[in-house]
């Protein structure tokens, strides 16, 4: 017995060693998984789209008008395209309530707000597209400089029947 008395006593300091050590793993595994989850949730978009849509092209041209909301900070929209292809650039007009445009090579998107692209501002110019009838939805895929692309489905209207949802 006395054999035994010896090996109980330094049995139990290894097993609340190992307890501990466990409880330690746990303890980090359980912190990291949190933080991972936390990760992921803080991940969500700051830049959203909405209310997009695009007239019906005329002698290959037309525009695209959208929302841009941006929830986080101050961003810029570098590039854009369409699933019915062709180049797409961006422009703003000479002057207020002019008609005339320049290109310009971003649109800048301050944080927390909304940028309107629309017929009396900043909009997207699209030539060389393919196909697009009224009533037809189109895919536009805008890059942002932080938040990377952000696609929306546009609806292709036609201004001869009034078609315009902006």
């Amino acid at each position: 017995m006395p054999d035994t008395e010896r090996i109980v006593p330094r049995a139990a300091p290894a097993r609340r060693a190992g307890r501990a050590a466990l409880a330690v793993c746990l303890t980090v595994l359980a912190t990291a998984g949190l933080a991972g989850c936390y990760a992921r949730a803080s991940a969500a978009p700051s830049i959203s789209l909405s209310t997009a849509f695009v007239p019906q092209p005329t002698a290959g041209r037309t525009v695209g008008y959208l929302l841009i909301r941006n929830s986080g900070s101050r961003d810029r929209l570098v590039s854009a395209r369409t699933s019915a292809g062709g180049r797409v650039t961006f422009a703003e007009p000479v002057r207020s309530g002019s008609a005339a445009v320049h290109l310009i090579p971003s649109i800048p998107i301050p944080a927390d707000s909304v940028v309107r692209l629309n017929p009396d501002g900043l909009r997207l110019l699209i030539t060389g597209a393919g196909r697009m009838r009224g009533g037809q939805d189109v895919t536009l895929t805008l890059r942002f400089a932080h938040a990377g692309p952000v696609s929306v489905t546009a609806q292709v209207t036609n201004p001869q029947t009034g078609g315009s949802s902006y």
